[in-house]
């Protein structure tokens, strides 16, 4: 008679064993379901962040492709503008010189031979004369422009000072008198004026700021036509 209600309980005791084991199966196939999706947004978190990295290098890569590409754009139009402004430095260098010799036949011309009165001496003076202002200002409309530096402080990059002048009147250093006419191209130095400088008066003063002026002759100006 014992035996009785084991076997009277034993129907219930399965029947709860197998609904334990449907839950717990379930609540197995929840969890593994959810870690699948938590797996999933993981990866695609990942791959979100991966895209983002990827962006940022290519908008980065392009930026500097961008700058790179302006530098080289302003370079050629600086190259391109040198050499619209400097190609005919040499040839100019080199006409410069044949005006010195025309200044100087000039100069070697007594004064009483220029008011001697003879009209075809006259006429070839005025020629030689003419010639000359005429390739100064065919070259000045070609950037060439003619150095002033008389009265002005000495400057090693525009001047070559020649000689010293004694004069306590003016200050040291400045430029008295022009052997040789110097002569700019642009922003560059095309022949430097050669100079006779003061010695002997009071020191220049002080120079405030001022604008930045040409530098020294560029090598390759001597390079250019």
């Amino acid at each position: 008679m014992s035996e009785q209600p084991k076997d009277e309980r034993a129907p219930e005791q399965t029947a709860a064993k197998s609904e334990y084991a449907e839950t717990a199966a379930t609540g197995d196939a929840f969890q593994a379901e959810t870690d699948a999706e938590a797996r999933g947004q993981s990866a695609d978190y990942e791959a979100v962040v991966r895209l983002v990295k990827e962006n940022e290098e290519l908008k980065d890569r392009a930026l500097r492709l961008a700058a790179e590409m302006e530098n080289l754009r302003r370079r050629t139009q600086r190259d391109v503008q040198d050499a619209k402004s400097y190609a005919i430095a040499n040839f100019a260098r080199d006409m410069l010189q044949v005006s010195d010799n025309l200044r100087r036949a000039l100069d070697a011309i007594p004064a009483e031979a220029k008011t001697a009165g003879d009209a075809g001496f006259t006429a070839l003076i005025e020629g030689v004369d003419m010639t000359e202002r005429a390739m100064l200002s065919a070259l000045e409309r070609h950037g060439v422009k003619k150095l002033e530096p008389i009265g002005e402080k000495f400057d090693p990059h525009f001047h070559q000072a020649m000689f010293e002048v004694p004069n306590p009147e003016v200050p040291a250093n400045t430029v008295v008198q022009v052997v040789q006419t110097g002569y700019v191209i642009g922003e560059r130095v095309l022949r430097p004026a050669m100079v006779g400088v003061a010695k002997g008066g009071p020191k220049q003063p002080a120079e405030q700021a001022a604008p930045a002026e040409p530098g020294p002759p560029d090598p390759q100006a001597e390079k250019d036509a």
